[in-house]
């Protein structure tokens, strides 16, 4: 039988890093590809110890539906944190719980998106947004990146040459995949070019509490005075990917309406994990537990900024993150797609530049390279493979 897909996807592609992980069934394969976080970090032991006081109290109200806005004592917990780590949030906002920032935003995407509205991001961007944003139909633009955020003389331009854009979407913290932080010149500059166009900035802050160097950056939201910035974040790099909760925090009547539509998708997002990581947070909070998630990210990008330093030198161009889990590695005038399939051949993954450009098929010089997965011992070696290749 011939299947006929819908517009909305028949031209989407698969996500390259999840069929990247299908070539990982290899043990000789060393992986640079993940955006997993290390499971080193996962406090496995305090998890049990919350999860069976859960079994043992409160096991009625784990296994039972829950409200579509999230379980209340963890979407209490998240808003003081907001307001007091990152002076987000206020009196006229609410938040959600989603299943991962993925679902978040998605589910934006879907409230505020009709087909042929035009969604802004920077170039390149995170493949996750991307596929969601085209599952809708929107015209995708994309801005470069500077080595402070994204060009705002070409997001001006793109502005003026889409009056039908709806969103700008931005990962200003520790970029996804480039590892850049956008300064807060061109965070302001943002918020103020989307006033002037009177459109809607997604704000996705997924990496914000993995800092290991440098001085923090307000968010964008923190400096919203009329409700113009969605705010979208996750527990899976700070806690555990694999439990799947995320956030987004709005003004009330977008939360509102985001309620609506992901009732529409899986009614509440998993209770009993919900209740997992609010007692985790009662119990033993999170600040002792991200600090040693710093530590531990901080000395494994200082490996392999040191190891590419002594090994690729002057082949290549790549960035020096302050925090979250990439390095963007860029040789002028070579192909990433190439640089991948080389990579692999030698059994190290890597993630082609191209999979994060708006537009699909574009042309990258530039791989991505995670540092938070592989050991020590891994790092050396495949930066070793690599330096070979190059």
């Amino acid at each position: 039988m011939e299947f006929m897909f819908s517009n909305k996807v028949k031209d989407m592609k698969p996500s390259a890093i999840r069929e990247i992980f299908k070539s990982l069934s290899d043990p000789n394969v060393i992986s640079f590809a993940a955006g997993n976080p290390s499971p080193l970090s996962f406090p496995v032991e305090k998890m049990k110890d919350v999860a069976d006081e859960i079994f043992a109290t409160q096991a009625s109200v784990a296994f039972q539906y829950g409200i579509t806005e999230g379980y209340p004592r963890l979407r209490e917990q998240i808003k003081t944190r907001l307001r007091e780590r990152f002076n987000t949030g206020t009196d006229d906002d609410e938040l959600i719980i989603t299943t991962g920032g993925q679902q978040g935003i998605d589910l934006c995407a879907k409230v505020l998106c009709n087909e042929g509205d035009t969604v802004i991001c920077e170039n390149p961007s995170f493949i996750g947004a991307l596929n969601a944003f085209r599952s809708y139909n929107t015209n995708l633009v994309g801005v470069d990146l500077e080595d402070d955020g994204i060009n705002i003389e070409a997001l001006e331009n793109a502005l003026k040459a889409n009056p039908n854009t709806k969103i700008i979407y931005v990962i200003p913290t520790f970029q996804n995949p480039a590892g850049i932080t956008t300064s807060l010149e061109k965070r302001k500059a943002i918020l103020d070019l989307a006033k002037k166009y009177n459109v809607l900035i997604l704000e996705d802050n997924p990496y914000g509490e993995l800092r290991f160097a440098g001085e923090d950056v307000p968010t964008i939201k923190s400096l919203d005075t009329d409700g113009r910035v969605l705010y979208c974040s996750s527990f899976s790099k700070i806690l555990s990917a694999g439990m799947r909760i995320g956030f987004v925090c709005g003004p009330k009547e977008l939360v509102q309406k985001i309620v609506v539509v992901k009732q529409v998708n899986d009614v509440h997002t998993n209770q009993f994990f919900q209740m997992v990581a609010s007692k985790f947070i009662d119990k033993y909070g999170l600040d002792e537990h991200i600090d040693f998630i710093r530590g531990l990210y901080r000395d494994k990008c200082n490996l392999m900024l040191s190891e590419l330093d002594k090994q690729v030198g002057d082949k290549a161009r790549y960035t020096r993150p302050e925090g979250g889990l990439f390095i963007w590695l860029t040789v002028d005038g070579a192909n990433g797609d190439e640089l991948a399939k080389r990579a692999i051949e030698n059994k190290v993954a890597v993630v082609t530049g191209s999979s994060f450009n708006p537009i699909q098929g574009g042309y990258s010089p530039s791989i991505r390279l995670n540092y938070s997965t592989p050991s020590d011992e891994q790092i050396i070696e495949g930066v070793k493979r690599l330096a070979s290749i190059l």
